[in-house]
């Protein structure tokens, strides 16, 4: 017999992929002609859009923007958000195949990626990722951060180094304005950072910046870039990825652009350096701390790609911030490729030695790798939605015990484990939004987990 109760779809995770996902699955023109959806977003932060609320630099209100889009998603009555409730913890696999037709894993990833080089675990070399989320202001990480050394160096060529060094060489005063907290401003605000290099071991047709973050350098008045001019180097490679990529092309002539300027920028009291051919061999170290880097000077081999050339440059820096890329989490109970980083499977659907696991999905960075812009999830959704409403279509989906909206509710509620809702966002919103309106400002982020949880709750009477 036919089933006529919507399709019941668990979401774990409610960052861009999964709400992604939630938009394609209410999207489905099979389920639209037929049972319909009601979907469940399961969010282990207290507070919905990941990566977007504790992955971005403050002062890129643009990026910030998408939880506009975002918002008109979990406006709609076939979600509903989870929030504060961590996988593997607060819920069970086997919780969540008792109660849905299929589950999709989006956590996405928030570890940094290992990077194998002498003299990683010194005093002072850090992981980007946890510096990303303490200026963000993320809940389960440290209040504080040192930020004691004049000369930094970021090794990396992405946008999240890009991120790290832009505010690193920024003021306090400059990012107030920002939503950052009281402790990040305090923070920020001693910062003794004079300069800031950024590494990367290929040239200026192989960095992974978009031109807008990279421009956006020299908006700032207090920061000088600083580029060589022997840095400026192409092969046919080069020429070929420039011709067949705006982009590249875009990034290469804004990079030359710095490179060719004579005059030192008047009024800037900070310098952030881009290196490039310049490969990360070793984080030098006296009494367990970090006193300085050793790089590589790499030339082109004619492909775009880089040989060494076996001339060492060590380098006065006295932190070390590694921005290599995010690594996701290994989840309880769902196969890992520990090497990829990503649940294994095949245009979304979760497999395990070969054999699909029956109403298991992922989407986002858990499936493909944290590598593209965060538009590039909107595809990933799509290709699982189709694949989970053909294994819907074939009868191939998991059959729940308890698919009532109230289950899972009553399950969390017997725990006596404190939830929040998309109702409770807009109260933890319009709370932030206060506090940001007493200083002139947006919004004010909330830290303490316990304090956005009572943000979220209705008003007692």
């Amino acid at each position: 017999m036919t089933d006529t109760r919507p399709l019941r779809v668990a979401i774990v995770g409610a960052g861009p992929a999964g709400i992604y996902a939630a938009d394609a699955l209410m999207k489905s023109d099979t389920l639209n002609a037929g049972r319909g959806v009601s979907i469940d977003l399961f969010e282990r932060m207290p507070a919905p859009f990941g990566l977007i609320r504790y992955g971005v630099a403050p002062d890129h209100p643009r990026i910030k923007g998408i939880i506009t889009a975002l918002h008109k998603v979990l406006d709609k009555s076939q979600v509903r958000l989870i929030g504060n409730v961590d996988y593997g913890t607060d819920v069970t696999l086997e919780d969540l195949k008792a109660r849905y037709d299929g589950i999709i894993f989006s956590t996405g990833a928030t570890d940094d990626r290992v990077m194998e080089i002498p003299g990683i675990d010194l005093k002072r070399s850090y992981g980007a990722a946890q510096f990303v989320a303490w200026y963000d202001g993320h809940p389960d990480f440290s209040r504080t951060w040192p930020l004691e050394e004049e000369k930094v160096a970021v090794i990396g060529v992405g946008n999240v180094a890009l991120d790290v060094a832009r505010v690193l060489a920024k003021t306090g005063d400059e990012l107030l304005p920002t939503e950052i907290p009281a402790n990040v401003y305090e923070g920020l605000k001693a910062n003794k950072a004079l300069e800031v290099h950024v590494f990367g071991r290929r040239g200026p047709a192989q960095a992974k910046f978009t031109p807008l973050e990279l421009k956006e350098l020299d908006h700032s008045p207090n920061i000088e870039v600083v580029v060589a001019p022997e840095d400026i180097e192409y092969d046919e490679g080069s020429a070929v990825a420039r011709r067949t990529s705006k982009i590249t092309d875009q990034v290469a002539t804004i990079i030359e652009n710095y490179a060719i300027r004579e005059d030192p920028k008047a009024g800037a009291i900070h310098k952030l350096f881009l290196h490039f051919f310049e490969s990360p061999v070793e984080i030098l170290g006296e009494n367990s701390e970090v006193v300085g880097l050793r790089t590589e000077r790499t030339e082109l081999d004619g492909t775009g790609n880089v040989k060494g050339t076996g001339k060492f440059t060590d380098w006065d820096v006295t932190a070390v911030y590694r921005a290599v890329g995010y690594l996701s989490d290994n989840l309880p109970e769902i196969p890992f490729d520990d090497q990829a980083g990503v649940i294994p499977n095949e245009a979304g659907r979760v497999f395990d030695n070969g054999e699909h696991q029956r109403g298991l999905y992922t989407t986002g960075w858990i499936k493909r790798g944290p590598v593209g812009l965060i538009g590039h999830t909107k595809g990933d959704a799509n290709e699982t939605i189709e694949c989970l409403v053909e294994d819907m279509v074939n009868g191939a989906l998991l059959d729940p015990a308890e698919p009532h909206e109230d289950s899972i509710i009553t399950l969390l509620e017997s725990k006596n484990h404190p939830f929040t809702t998309w109702d409770g966002w807009y109260r933890l919103d319009e709370h932030e939004r206060s506090l940001g309106a007493a200083e002139g400002r947006e919004r004010i982020k909330v830290v303490e987990r316990h304090d956005m949880l009572a943000a979220s709750e209705p008003d007692k009477i």
